[in-house]
């Protein structure tokens, strides 16, 4: 297959307010360009709903009928994402037309890896992709993760494919591995030759901003000034790196909400700050034990790597040296969203996009629906 245009689409699980979108040229396994990329904003009226479905979803569970809000939420954020992807494509003077593929991640209302005793995991993403289809009037890959879980895989993370392309641009030899610091954090592993691997190391920037929030003082620790102005709590730090999510052998994955803003309770807001990022640097620490190879560097994609104060931590506190992405020619902040793209030619190749040593599925699978 020659490389092709494709464009992705991720919208985080911190809920920032933006879609990324992001145009790729490839063939599923080589990148040959990378296109434009932008954040749009989100009209104002969709990520109130987008937060209300995240909520009733933690509620819902899996049980019963879904929330209604889900439909709504779906329809509003498929036309909004539909928009966003016209918009940047147009923008850059290309036609649609040029576009062969759309990888539409959806957003993640709610997830659960399989669980012990044999209960099957669960994942929902809102998104519609034959909507987007026929207003796109383009290809549309979409709902990547169900497959996998029904395969018996975690479903997560799914960038894997994607970062080793990456690592293989920066010659892969296994003492660099890539860490997305979305709301959770994921790392991948590659040396060039053995398996490929990625689990979610833990909580990133999620139980971070949400405490920010919760105190009124903002969306997001700006700049990591909260924490750098307070005050690791190192009992409660140590308690809470007893977790056993933070030693169990991958793979694994978590939800964005299985470690949340309450670690920090009954701190200030200094030094609740300080000690979820703490935290969330330390987590990655056990996550790189964990690794065939200990990397000694980091190549940091996603929004915690804007945080000086949590890039500072990471060093310190899970001993590797952490770089911006953005350093060795990559778009930290275009990286989830390329993924999307890279993966959807590959799910159009019948190529997998998960594996046993990223998700646990049985042998390498593809995945995804295809509208189109």
């Amino acid at each position: 297959m020659q490389p092709i245009w494709s464009v992705g689409l991720m919208t985080g699980t911190v809920l920032d307010g933006n879609i990324d979108v992001a145009l790729l040229k490839t063939d599923g396994e080589r990148i040959e360009a990378f296109g434009p990329y932008a954040l749009v904003p989100y009209e104002a009226s969709v990520r109130p709903m987008l937060e209300q479905a995240q909520a009733e979803a933690r509620v819902w569970n899996f049980e019963g009928p879904e929330p209604a809000i889900f439909a709504a939420a779906e329809e509003a954020l498929t036309r909004a994402q539909s928009a966003a992807v016209r918009q940047v494509v147009e923008g850059a003077g290309m036609a649609m037309a040029e576009i062969g593929v759309v990888g539409f991640h959806g957003q993640t209302v709610l997830h659960r890896g399989p669980q012990k005793g044999g209960l099957p995991g669960e994942t929902r993403q809102l998104g519609d992709g034959q909507l987007m289809q026929s207003l796109l009037g383009t290809k549309v890959v979409y709902d990547f993760r169900t497959a996998d879980i029904r395969a018996g895989g975690q479903g997560a993370p799914l960038a894997a494919a994607y970062h080793a392309a990456l690592l293989g641009t920066a010659g892969a030899s296994g003492d660099s591995a890539i860490l997305n610091l979305g709301g959770v954090g994921n790392v991948t592993w590659w040396d060039g030759k053995s398996d490929l691997v990625a689990f979610d190391t833990g909580p990133a920037n999620a139980p971070i901003n949400d405490f920010v929030k919760a105190r009124g003082l903002g969306e997001m620790d700006r700049g990591g000034a909260l924490a750098a102005a307070g005050s690791v709590d190192e009992a409660r730090l140590a308690r809470l790196l007893e977790h056993p999510y933070l030693t169990a052998a991958y793979p694994k994955s978590l939800d964005r909400f299985d470690f949340t803003a309450a670690m920090a309770d009954g701190l200030s807001n200094e030094d609740g700050a300080a000690t979820l990022t703490a935290f969330s640097a330390s987590c990655v620490g056990k996550a790189l034990d964990l690794l065939p190879q200990r990397p000694t560097r980091l190549f940091v994609s996603g929004g915690g790597r804007h945080n000086p104060t949590f890039m500072a931590m990471l060093g310190k506190r899970a001993g590797v040296e952490a770089v911006s992405a953005d350093t060795i020619g990559w778009r930290g902040d275009a990286v989830e969203a390329e993924c999307f793209a890279f993966l959807a030619v590959r799910v159009l190749r019948g190529l997998p996009i998960s594996f046993p040593s990223t998700t646990g599925v049985p042998q390498p699978m593809t995945g995804g629906r295809i509208a189109g």
